[in-house]
Formats: structure tokens, sequence, C-alpha cells
């Protein structure tokens, strides 16, 4: 693990060993105990391959997450894009490609509109959110009401409860793993470590009051860069609204969902691989397999 100063913060990240250029910048979801390990089996994938052969790969800590500092606030993808502009700028000073998790998509939109954006050659969105939640913005009165209640001794007592085995278990076997049997010990052992520090809370209570929740349609319509979309064939939505769908409808919902991404993004292509909303870490051979050709025609 190596550190940097941003805005008096002291931030973390992991370097991985590489000859080839753009360097894959990592993005990693937020969630109880997530932070950069949740690429451990991407990474672990990719460096089967021959150095010389391969791009270097970034996985920085977000703040609050990991082994970054955890300051006592609220995130909006805002700050998480100018630490990721700071980051391109000081500590990569080169070309990347941005593999951007599920709904940290936001921040990779906002990182777009910040002077990194021209090191950017192109980005691969793994199991992005439902296009609604990318174009409905969340009211700021709820975001606020939410994060109040959140602050509270009531979120820290919801917090604590959200960390238990069992809880994780549940919830990642529910929304995010194809299969409940690749729920694996090492999988909740990682998200137990990232939760011991009551401090990761802000980063979570921060995505789930909804400030990520924001009209994006514009901002990604000038997106210029070459963009591959990697959807789940199972993939489920954390949208409230949406019907609970059998996997033959969740199938055909991927697909649909797909679609929408390719038909807002200007320069974008699609694949679908095994798995649910997860693909790094539940199929990471699949995944790694899906966006190497695409690694390779904006490598140098």
């Amino acid at each position: 693990m190596e550190f940097y100063s941003w805005q008096n913060y002291r931030c973390a990240f992991e370097r991985v060993p590489g000859q080839r250029q753009p360097a894959l910048l990592l993005i990693h979801p937020i969630g109880v105990g997530l932070s950069q390990r949740f690429w451990q089996p991407f990474v672990q994938q990719w460096m089967q391959g021959d150095e010389s052969a391969r791009n270097m790969i970034y996985s920085p800590d977000l703040l609050g997450c990991g082994e970054s500092d955890m300051p006592a606030r609220a995130y909006a993808p805002e700050v998480w894009a100018e630490q990721l502009d700071y980051f391109i700028e000081h500590v990569v000073q080169g070309p990347v490609i941005l593999v951007v998790q599920g709904a940290l998509l936001p921040v990779a939109v906002r990182l777009m509109a910040l002077p990194a954006a021209t090191k950017v050659k192109g980005l691969v969105l793994s199991g992005p959110p439902a296009w609604r939640l990318m174009t409905t913005p969340s009211a700021t009165w709820k975001q606020r009401l939410s994060w109040q209640l959140f602050e509270s001794p009531l979120g820290n007592l919801f917090y604590r409860y959200a960390r238990r085995a069992s809880f994780l278990r549940s919830f990642s076997q529910r929304q995010l793993f194809e299969h409940a049997e690749d729920v694996t010990d090492d999988w909740l052992a990682m998200l137990k470590a990232g939760s011991q520090e009551m401090a990761s809370r802000y980063a979570v209570f921060s995505f789930l009051a909804g400030f990520w929740r924001q009209d994006y349609a514009d901002a990604i319509a000038h997106i210029q860069q070459p963009t591959l979309i990697v959807m789940g064939e199972t993939a489920s939505s954390i949208d409230r609204t949406t019907a609970k769908q059998t996997d033959a409808d969740a199938e055909i919902a991927s697909q649909q969902r797909l679609q929408t991404y390719l038909e807002h993004f200007p320069h974008a292509q699609g694949v679908q691989v095994t798995g649910r909303n997860v693909m790094p870490y539940e199929s990471a051979p699949e995944f790694v397999q899906a966006i190497a050709p695409f690694i390779a025609d904006l490598t140098e």
C-alpha cells in the first residue's frame, strides 16, 4: 500500500506493475466494508499475463474507505471526482482507462468535467445502475433528512447491525451475486475487516442518503472517450420501484439496460458476461476476458 496527501488527507492506493499504457484506474464501489480490496480477484486474474504485455493498474481507496482517511462528512460524487482528478494529475501522471464499478459511475461522469479528463483514454463500466437512477435526481430535502437520520445515534446502531456477518451474507445473496454459494467466507471477511472502523460509515451513509442521485444525462452525452459497458447476464437493480423478476426476466432486463446505455453514451459498445452485479469479483476470469480486447485497442 502506498500513500499520498490530498487536501491534508492521507489517501491510500495500490500499484500493480505493468509495462503498457494507459494504466487502468480502478474505481471501487461504496458499501459496508468495501474498498479497493474489492478488485483483488480482478487484479489476480489480470496479473496472470506477462508483465511486459499488460497494463499497469492503480487501485485507490476513495476518501472515507479502506486505508484512506475517514473524515466525518457527507460525500457527494464531486468530492471523489476531485480526489481522482488530483490522483491522476499528481500520482499517475499519465494516461488512464477508468474501470468503474456499479453506482460509482456518477464519480466517473463528474471526473470527465475536470482537468484530468484529458488523460482519460476510455471507460469501462461494470454493472452500471438502472438508467432511471442516473437521470432522476433525489430531492435535496430527502437527502438532508436521510443524512440527519444517519448521523444520529440511530444511524450508529444501524451500521453496527449492517456489518454483522448474517446481514452481509443475506444482502450479498439477494442483491449482488448471481449464485448464493459465491458469497464466500473470503468475501465476508473482507467486508468485516473493512467495516471495523466506525468512521467508514460516513461514505456508506452518503451513498444511502442519495447524494449521488442527480441527472447525469447531459454530462454523459458530452463524453467523447470510447466506452465499454459490461452488464451481468442477470443484473438486478437497486431501484425500489423495480418489481422482483425471475431469472429469465432479469436477463431480458439486463439486455434492455445495456441497450439504453449504448443509446446514451456517444461512443459505446457493450457486452454481457456471467454474473449479476459485481462481475469483477464474482466472475473475474470472464470479466477480464470481456474487457481485454477493448483495453488492447486503447493500448500503446
